[in-house]
């Protein structure tokens, strides 16, 4: 089975619509912030707890729509593997501290630098785990594609010169990083294996996590939102719950699972290209040279790693020297 299957390209697409659902996020908490006090960490926690609310709601009544088909079947299909409650809580962990410590780096260095070194090493740390762990090679073509990414997504965000680096904003973002590659990675590792579960439990499982870590951090900060609008503040949070977290985490661990990990970190780097482009389409903000040229520069670079992926099998299996007890642990 190869990746131009129907299955395969699904799992592209998915990516492709979590990445540009992630971007939306940035604009809503523009608006969001502009029209109460809420602040990142209570935006954060939110997030999670309402998008745990729309994961459960869902997962209801799709196992109710589930056991009235499976009543209805002569001859079930095979059962899917379910991953342990550890292995879902690790999930969250890894989920909270990619969300926690981005927060962190942004406040530190600020919104360029903190989304430049988070998103940039991400791929470098993940492609290097996906080979380390699992035998997965880009190839020339894949490490061309992946230094192409970087490079326009340091044209993206950095190309107005705004950016200040500082060393602790850094370290946050490094560890967010690490977080992130460890997300993916896990998710890319336990579909190889049949082994990756519902990914709309997964989901539930990593935002509920992220809701009780985040809740102590949150209270301290201002859980409610002071604001007279709060209309249009229900409004944009019931939106970060619903659109950039329940359906675009459900789907990415559902094409994580399929797709070679630094290709899943490529493809989401659409994250800041879909935020640049509502940012001058619904925010006003100016187009300039810069957000153009990285913008072509990232698709550029999606596109040449959609294509190889495409080439390459759905559920190659590790290099038999990576399959060993130690890596089986993880």
């Amino acid at each position: 089975m190869s990746n131009h299957s129907p299955a395969a390209g699904r799992s592209l697409l998915y990516l492709v619509v979590a990445g540009a659902a992630w971007g939306t996020a940035g604009a809503a908490a523009s608006l969001l912030f502009l029209a109460s006090d809420l602040g990142p960490l209570a935006l954060s926690f939110w997030r999670c707890a309402g998008g745990l609310a729309v994961l459960l709601a869902v997962i209801a009544v799709r196992g109710s729509a589930s056991r009235s088909r499976s009543a209805s079947r002569s001859r079930p299909g095979p059962a899917r593997v379910r991953p342990s409650m550890g292995s879902l809580i690790v999930t969250g962990l890894l989920f909270t501290v990619f969300q926690a410590a981005y927060f962190a780096a942004v406040r530190d260095t600020g919104l360029a630098v903190g989304t430049v070194v988070t998103l940039g090493a991400g791929p470098v740390i993940i492609a290097l785990g996906a080979r380390r762990w699992m035998g997965e090679r880009l190839g020339l073509g894949g490490a061309t594609a992946v230094v192409g990414a970087l490079a326009g997504l340091a044209v993206l965000v950095l190309g107005s010169g705004g950016g200040e680096v500082r060393p602790l904003g850094v370290g946050w973002a490094l560890l967010s990083a690490a977080g992130y590659a460890g997300m993916t990675l896990r998710a890319r590792w336990l579909g190889q294996r049949g082994a990756g579960g519902d990914p709309l439990v997964t989901t539930a499982w990593s935002v509920a996590v992220g809701t009780v870590c985040l809740l102590p951090l949150a209270a301290v900060e201002g859980l409610l939102p002071h604001t007279a609008d709060l209309a249009r503040v229900l409004w944009l949070l019931v939106y970060v719950a619903t659109v950039p977290t329940a359906l675009a985490y459900a789907l990415y661990f559902t094409g994580a699972a399929a797709v070679r990990a630094a290709t899943v970190s490529v493809i989401m780097l659409i994250e800041p290209v879909s935020a640049a482009v509502i940012a001058v389409l619904v925010l006003g903000e100016h187009l300039t040279g810069a957000v153009v040229l990285g913008t072509v520069l990232l698709l550029a670079a999606v596109g040449a790693l959609i294509a190889a992926e495409s080439r390459q099998p759905v559920n190659a299996a590790p290099t038999p020297v990576r399959r060993t007890p130690q890596s089986a642990a993880r």
